[in-house]
Order: C-alpha cells, then structure tokens, then sequence
C-alpha cells in the first residue's frame, strides 16, 4: 500500500527526472559518467551504490564464445533517468531495471549508459540483469586471457573485470560477488571465495564461488583449466583451496607452505581478514602475479617471494583497498617490504639493514631510481618505483620511529580499515598520531621528492653507520 504522500513525492520526482535538461548542461538524473579517479576519471559512476553481482557465464574453450547474465543489486543515491556501468566485453543482448525492460547503448568505449523503463529514486534498492554473448578476444592480460592449455582466465590492473561482466568498476564502490561458471564436463574453474558447487550434469561442469566480502572489480576473478587441486587447512581453520594448471603442478610443493606464510603474515597484520584462501597456479607467461581476493592468481614464474608478497595483499589492498590509484603505494610498498625485507629478516635472519645500505649506496646516483614519486606516480606508472623503492620509504620510516610504534601501525591500520578504502593520507595521519617525532618532512621526502631524501631521512637510527 502506498500513502498519497508517498505517490505525490514519486510523481514529483518522476516529473524532474524526465523533463529534458538545459540545452548543454550535464544531465543531473544522470549520474556522473566517472567518480573522477585522477588517473582514470571515467571509471566508475555516479548515482548509485552496488551492493552485490551475480555473475552467470558459460563459457565454452574451443569456439572461445561466452555467454553471461550478469546481475547487479544496488541501491541509488539520487534520483535516476539513466546511469552507466563499465563494459567493454561481448556485446549486449538484453536489459532489465527491476524486471522491466531497458534501453541501453554502449559510449566512451567503457560505458553502458542504461535507461530505465521507470526512473529510480533515491534510497531505493534496484536491480539491474544484463544478458550479453560473444567471441572473447585475448587481452594478454589485461582481463580476459588466453591460457596455453586452451582454457581461460581474467586478470590484470587497473582493470580487467569489465572485459567479463558490467561493473562500477571503481576502488570506491565495492562489493561482493557470486560466480556461477558452467563449462565442458572435462574443465574446471577457479574463482574467488568459498567453492559451493561442483557437479556435472549431461556433460556439463556447473561450478559456483561465493566471495562474501566486498571486494574490487579488478580482484575478482575467474579461471577455467583443467586444474590439479590441493587442499589444506590454516592454523586458524581457514580453508584452502589450491589450483594448478597443467604445466603448474611443479609449484604445488611451494603452495604447501601456505599455512606457513598465513601465520608469518596475520602476526604481523592480524587475524586474516577473509572466508577462504587459496591459489591459482597458471602455466602461462604473464608480466604479473595478482592479487585477487582470496585467491591469488600466478604466472608461471612464481616464486617464494612472489606467494608472500600476494598474500600481504590480502590485507593491504584486498581488506583495505586504495582510495585512488595515486594511493597505489599503500598497496605495493608494504606487500613488497613484507615480501623483501621481513620475511628474509624473520625467517631467513637477513641483516636488512645492511641490505638497505647496499641499494641505496647502489642506486644514490641515478637519476631514474628517484624520479617517479612514491606519493603520486601518475598514470601509467603506477607499477614502478613502489616495488623497488617503496621497500626502502618503509624501512626508513621503520627506523625513524622505531619497531614498538612501526609494527603496532602495520596490525592495527589493516583492523581500523578493514572492508573499506583508505588513502596515503590517512597512514601518515595514523602513525602520526602514534609517535612525538615529527613526521612531515620525511614523508614528504620519500613520498614526493623524484631526488634522494636528505640523509637525516636516508639514513635514520641505525641506518647512519
């Protein structure tokens, strides 16, 4: 039953969002086209909040063709004649905003700019289904990817997951995700999550994951081979669930020192932050390993190394997501300081210390090594400087305000964070507030300077012999 207030105020604003905006104005019942990112302005967009996607695919290896219906549950945050969703895969078929039918067109080469039949308003749930098809070409890793063995799998960042599924494809807008994967009885698939289905019927594999954490478009995943599985258990009950691909089995005896590497990280970071863990070993020669929730995707030279390093990203990146991608140091500085300095450290009893000495008295004296800033990188260059000389910004600091104050920021920042975003901003704030020394002009060197920070900075404690 519906008051007559309530139908006033629905035909009000039915009567405002399709009256035709001004003659060269930005349609305001339209939502933004981008959440303006700095790098990447046109990603995500305005005007609503996705709460869920339910992701249907069926994907057959020899023509290579998919088919999906994907569905998206989101709530809008303000009146709605039309809005857009990320797309750059097979093309559209068919759409519905709460079952009625939809207009809808592709723009910008991203966008799907989808109207409903009916204007959404404000506060209130929706329902979008997208039913599209076709041909999938190989983006060599920047999404949808070919495997050697003739299967398929998606990865790559920035983005990758509009080259399978429409999204809000934006680190500001996350959420969680169900895969339902139906392929040829003889293939498997590898997804995000807890896997809770798998049965064949009339020579077809009908697989489902369940990811029930909010998580980033570029961190869900999928990917169908003939896998080899391993399965264990962390000593926190944990399950994991472990993928390889043929030519990849060689790595199952590195993906038994998972539980290992799960203690080593949740003493530093605290209590693992999601419903399952895993890894999906590809035989296929990509210039990355990824780190998708839950999940880790690896190209086939993974190493030690490389398995720490993803699963540091389980808490910096995958529970606490960068605000923009000029917070990218968030990300890959303390997944690869985890990776390179204190896991040789506690493990190995590397003196890292002297391993720091070493590079900066290697890499003083080059101009390169310093030019791209940790703070803001730019687009483009994101995957840079954080790997090689975020390390060393983390050391520093680690030794400017001592072990006590620099491990209780690594445990408790992922806990005040966790299941959203945070910024570069918001971790000098927070180590900040938990020391006396005053931090501005170190982070500022090593966040924004393209020179060597001044030696009071390089060379911090017992950095100075």
């Amino acid at each position: 039953m519906r008051s007559t207030g309530a139908a006033l105020l629905v035909l009000t604003l039915y009567a405002l969002v399709t009256a035709g905006p001004a003659a060269a104005q930005p349609d305001p019942f339209a939502g933004a086209p981008g959440l303006g990112d700095p790098y990447y302005p046109l990603d995500g967009n305005g005007g609503y909040d996705a709460v869920h996607y339910d992701v249907a695919i069926g994907y057959d290896p020899p023509s290579r063709i998919l088919d999906g219906t994907t569905t998206l549950d989101a709530t809008a945050t303000q009146p709605l004649r039309a809005f857009h969703l990320d797309y750059t895969g097979p093309p559209a078929r068919m759409v519905t905003v709460n079952g009625l039918p939809a207009a809808f067109r592709s723009q910008d080469e991203q966008e799907l700019v989808i109207t409903p039949l009916l204007p959404l308003l404000p506060g209130l749930p929706f329902r979008v289904i997208v039913d599209y098809g076709g041909p999938m070409p190989d983006t060599g890793g920047e999404g949808w990817t070919y495997a050697p063995s003739g299967g398929a799998f998606a990865a790559g960042e920035p983005h990758s997951a509009r080259t399978w599924y429409p999204l809000n494809d934006t680190p500001l807008d996350k959420a969680t995700f169900t895969l339902r994967a139906t392929v040829p009885a003889e293939w498997q698939v590898m997804g995000n999550g807890v896997r809770t289905r798998d049965e064949v019927i009339g020579g077809q594999r009908h697989v489902d994951w369940e990811n029930r954490h909010p998580t980033i478009g570029y961190l869900t995943t999928v990917a169908i081979d003939r896998f080899e599985f391993l399965e264990q258990t962390a000593s926190d009950g944990t399950p994991i669930l472990s993928g390889f691909a043929p030519g990849a089995v060689r790595h199952r005896e590195l993906e038994q020192r998972l539980p290992e590497i799960l203690d080593f990280s949740a003493e530093l970071f605290g209590p693992y932050p999601f419903e399952a863990v895993g890894g999906i070993y590809l035989d296929t020669e990509l210039p990355f390993s990824l780190e998708t929730q839950t999940r880790p995707t690896y190209a086939e030279w993974v190493d030690l190394n490389t398995v720490v390093h993803e699963i540091a990203h389980q808490w910096w990146g995958d529970s606490v997501s960068l605000r923009s991608w000029a917070d990218i140091c968030l990300n890959e500085c303390f997944a690869s300081y985890t990776a390179d300095y204190l896991w040789p450290e506690r493990v190995d009893g590397a003196d890292v210390d002297a391993e720091y000495r070493d590079t900066v008295a290697r890499f003083r004296d080059e101009p390169r090594f310093w030019q791209i800033p940790l703070g803001n990188p730019g687009a483009g260059d994101e995957f840079t400087s954080v790997y090689y000389r975020g390390p060393l910004f983390l050391h520093a600091l680690r030794r400017t305000v001592g072990d006590e104050v620099f491990f209780a920021a690594l445990r408790d920042f992922p806990a005040r964070y966790a299941g959203g975003n945070a910024a570069m901003a918001d971790g000098r704030a927070f180590v900040q507030r938990r020391t006396p020394v005053p931090l501005d002009g170190f982070f500022d060197a090593w966040l924004g300077g393209e020179t060597p920070p001044p030696d009071e900075y390089l060379f911090p404690g017992s950095l100075r012999g």
